[in-house]
Order: C-alpha cells, then sequence, then structure tokens
C-alpha cells in the first residue's frame, strides 16, 4: 500500500513538473502577428502606443540601408530603471523594447507616406533577452513572424530628389546574435543615457528624454541634466565637433562588436566613444590579421590619409567579405564615410 501511494505521489510531481514547464513556454511562445502583443492602438500601421508604450528617440541611430526607425520601450508597471553614464541602460525583466523600420516614399515629404519594413522586438525574459523578427505584409496590415529572414525590393525618392531602388535585407534570429552579444550574452545596443539625452515630442509635449522617464518614475538616480553625458548627433554641426560627430557615428555603428567584451573583441580595436588609446582606437595600427579585409593597407587609420585606413576601406566596401558592418547593411552609408575620412583627414 505504501509503494502504491509513493508511485502515485512521483507520477503527480512529473505531472506537475510538465504542466510549470508547459505554462512558462506558452507563456514565453512568441506570438504569430505583431497585432497580438496590444503595443498600438487602431491601425497597427500608424504605430501609435497605447498607454505604458513609451517612444523613443537615439541621437545617432545606426545605420540600416537609409532605413528610418520608430522605436518604443514597454517597461512593466511599478518596474524601474537604475540610471548609468556609460553602458546602456539595465532594463527590468518583462521589458520589450520595439523597434520599427520604414522607409518614406519621400524622404522630402512624410505627408506621401511610408513603408513598413520590419519589427523587431528584444524581450527580457528570465533567462535573458530574446529577439524576434516580424515582417510587414504588402497590403500593411500587420508584421508576421519570420526567424529565417526575408529580403524584398523598396523604391523611395531620397533628400537628393533622385528615385532609389534596391533590396532591403531582414536579418535572420541567429544574424541578431551577431551584433546584440556581449560575451555570448545578448543584450540591447542603442538606448544608453548618452543616446536619449535630447528632446522627443510625445504629442502634447515635446520633453527631454531622460526627465520624461524620469518624471513617470521609471529611470531612478538621474541627476541634474546638466550632469548626463550627450553624444553627438552624426549630421547636426552645432551638437558637437568634427571628431565628437565621427566618433559618435562609428560607436553606434562599429563599437558594438569592436569593444573589449564585443564579438570582434580579438581585434585589439575599440572604437566606443569612451575609448581614450589613440592605438585602441585603431590610430596607427596593424591589423591582428590582415588579409582580404586590409584591402593592402597597413594600418586601421592613417592620420591624414583615409585612402589609406582599413578603417575606411571596410566601411566603404559593399562585398560581404570585407565591408563592416558585416551584418544589417547592403549599401554603403556615403555621408557617414564622408564624416569618418573627414575626420582622418583632419588627424595631424
Amino acid at each position: 500500500m505504501k509503494n502504491r501511494f509513493l508511485i502515485i505521489f512521483l507520477v503527480g510531481l512529473v505531472f506537475m513538473s510538465s504542466f510549470i514547464d508547459l505554462t512558462e513556454n506558452q507563456a514565453s511562445a512568441p506570438k504569430e502577428n505583431l497585432s497580438e502583443y496590444g503595443f498600438f492602438k487602431g491601425n497597427i500601421a500608424a504605430q501609435l502606443p497605447v498607454d505604458g508604450v513609451i517612444p523613443y528617440r537615439l541621437n545617432t541611430p545606426l545605420f540600416s540601408d537609409y532605413a528610418e526607425k520608430l522605436r518604443f520601450l514597454k517597461i512593466p508597471a511599478g518596474q524601474t530603471v537604475a540610471y548609468n553614464d556609460k553602458d546602456v541602460l539595465d532594463f527590468p525583466v518583462g521589458t520589450t523594447i520595439i523597434k520599427t523600420f520604414y522607409y518614406p516614399n519621400d524622404f522630402r515629404d512624410a505627408s506621401q507616406g511610408r513603408r513598413l519594413m520590419e519589427t523587431r522586438l528584444l524581450i527580457h525574459e528570465e533567462k535573458g533577452w530574446k529577439a524576434l523578427e516580424y515582417v510587414w505584409n504588402d497590403e500593411q496590415t500587420d508584421a508576421v513572424l519570420e526567424v529565417a529572414g526575408d529580403s524584398k525590393e523598396v523604391t523611395y525618392t531620397y533628400l537628393d530628389g533622385k528615385v532609389k531602388k534596391q533590396q532591403y535585407s531582414i536579418p535572420n534570429l541567429n544574424q541578431c546574435k551577431g551584433c546584440h552579444n556581449r560575451e555570448e550574452v545578448m543584450t540591447p545596443i542603442g538606448p544608453s543615457v548618452r543616446q536619449l539625452n535630447g528632446d522627443l515630442n510625445y504629442g502634447e509635449v515635446s520633453e527631454n528624454q531622460l526627465v520624461h522617464l524620469k518624471n513617470k518614475g521609471i529611470l531612478t538616480g538621474m541627476p541634474e541634466l546638466k550632469d548626463c553625458p550627450k553624444i553627438a548627433v552624426w549630421n547636426k554641426p552645432e551638437t558637437g565637433n568634427l571628431e565628437q560627430r565621427a566618433r559618435a557615428w562609428l560607436d553606434i555603428n562599429c563599437a558594438h562588436c569592436h569593444n573589449p567584451k564585443g564579438p570582434a573583441m580579438t581585434s585589439g580595436l575599440n572604437l566606443s566613444v569612451h575609448e581614450t588609446n589613440p592605438t585602441a582606437m585603431g590610430i596607427d595600427k596593424s591589423p591582428v590579421a590582415a588579409g582580404r579585409g586590409s584591402g593592402n593597407r597597413l594600418y586601421d587609420i592613417v592620420k591624414g590619409k583615409p585612402e589609406e585606413s582599413i578603417l575606411v576601406y571596410r566601411i566603404e566596401s559593399t562585398d560581404s567579405g570585407i565591408m563592416m558592418p558585416e551584418v544589417g547593411r547592403k549599401v554603403t552609408h556615403k555621408e557617414g564615410l564622408e564624416l569618418v575620412s573627414n575626420w582622418i583627414k583632419s588627424l595631424k
């Protein structure tokens, strides 16, 4: 009789364990359509956030084949984020970072509409951050979960009035790790204090983003705004000198890999805006591994000579075996290339 009760008890434990695992898997299972998350109200393509979903922008964003981005944060009610003046903010478990990529039909006139391409989610679960990819349908009524990536042709009129047609590549989930991993742990890249220290129009009022988060009781430990770091806007000379703007561009486009904890740590190149050692920044630094990627150039950065600098060669290239960044672009960011080249020219 005792053995019978013991067997029943053990079977019950196994059942409960399986039930708990199933419940957890169901809770964390990705939804098939973006609309099922309830991030936006009304027409989902309008990207109007519901209460509790906070829009944000970066002072200098990552270049993504000229795509524009809409960014949002959803932080669990009652949860807070501790201020730090250097690293990406440490968002609590339950946070979702939402980023929609789109092209204006005409970059000179927003009233001409836009085409949404993809929405990427970073969801902070108990086990860490998880990336999900949603691709917008041609009807622009919803975005559907896609793990294998995709490619879509897009046509738009750029600021110079020229019509451009290009293939827009949507990464697969494994490629997300190529940029977001720090020592094999996935982490966000953009939303740091220096990047969020700028004004944003929240509809009824325009306010500094850090102050907005502080007033909502989300950002804790924030000093006076004047004491918070602020990165330059890469294409606005009034926000910083040539070096500050070039290094802001390198910081967001390159430093997520090229830092002591990033996927490219073995290169010895650190393009973080915080790096002060000229050699670590690439100045007169020989590459760790020469080859096709060096373009027969000897140093990462040659002062006064962008045409002899490996850094410029790789930023300019669209060859998949040479170009940097390796993921997330198919075309050259001509304006960013010009900025970095002019900075190198100015080095004496």
